[in-house]
């Protein structure tokens, strides 16, 4: 059965987020001691976060026209 929950792109997400280089990058952007790499890595973190979530709503919108477009049933034009 197909659903509309976009999983796919949230299970990526998820594991390149808890990945060692995920991690770091979260570490650099928030959790940092100095001033400069917090500066330097919350903006870059920030954006991939931003990219992840766009990436999840498109998934989720082609799901749910995939999901409709099957509801209605195969007809031509």
């Amino acid at each position: 059965m197909t659903t509309r929950w976009p999983w796919i792109s949230m299970l990526v997400s998820l594991i390149l987020t808890l990945s060692p280089l995920g991690r770091e990058i979260i570490e650099s952007a928030f959790f940092a001691g100095e001033a400069l790499s917090r500066n330097i890595w919350a903006p870059i973190a920030l954006t991939i976060f931003a990219i992840m979530a766009a990436v999840i709503l498109i998934e989720w919108l082609i799901r749910a026209y995939i999901f409709k477009r099957r509801a209605r049933g195969a007809t031509t034009a």
